[in-house]
């Protein structure tokens, strides 16, 4: 079982490692540089396919290798937990819809050149996306994944691997992504990042928030 276990985090270290690389600026500016607006109109989507193929491997390893189970969620339990990954998986919907299915993907850039601008930019404030989930966190898309990931109703040490090793690199890859944040929205980043959370709302914050609401409908 250690052995599959280290495959697979071997497996998800590779996987962030490619991620990072193309979702860095020096790639980016690469690709820019190498193919210009075929570049700018191509390279998101090309990432988001190339991000769902390569998890197909490690869905495979966490199948294919020798395993044993270490917990099933019994009922009636169970029934709540995947009311709540339902859940998580509709607000995930939702924080991809927000910031632009297709822009998100990457399909909007690909078939209208016009939407196609640099691939690393300044960007202006009202560009950033700071309402609806990213008002509790700053991502919101993580948080939903990894609810998703750890109240699965079976737990193997395989699937203890692969979400183990998909947390890790959600962790270790939010500082890097904030950076290119900061350089790309200055400021205005720095003030959202310093009142919102990273991936856990704070309660107090939500319940001030809905009185302040209540207020404002008075």
């Amino acid at each position: 079982m250690f052995s599959s276990a280290a495959i697979l985090l071997a497996a998800c270290g590779l996987y962030g490692l490619i991620h990072s690389l193309l979702a860095s600026h020096t790639a980016k500016r690469f690709a820019e540089a190498r193919w210009g607006g075929a570049a700018r109109r191509w390279y998101r989507l090309g990432f988001s396919l190339l991000g769902g193929l390569t998890l197909l491997p490690l869905l495979w390893l966490a199948w294919a290798l020798p395993d044993r189970l270490l917990y099933q969620i019994p009922m009636p339990w169970v029934l709540l937990s995947g009311l709540i990954q339902l859940a998580a998986a509709g607000a995930l919907l939702a924080g991809v819809t927000q910031t632009g299915a297709l822009g998100f993907i990457g399909l909007r850039q690909a078939f209208d050149p016009a939407a196609a601008g640099p691939l690393i930019a300044g960007r202006k404030r009202d560009e950033l996306v700071v309402s609806g989930l990213y008002r509790r966190v700053r991502h919101p898309l993580y948080t939903c994944g990894l609810v998703i990931l750890w109240l699965m109703p079976v737990m193997t040490w395989n699937l203890l691997a692969l979400a183990a090793g998909l947390t890790a690199y959600i962790l270790i890859g939010i500082p890097f992504e904030e950076r290119k944040l900061l350089a790309e929205f200055g400021p205005v980043y720095a003030e959202y990042q310093a009142r919102t959370p990273a991936l856990i709302p704070r309660v107090a914050k939500i319940h001030r928030g809905g009185a302040e609401g209540a207020e404002n409908n008075h």
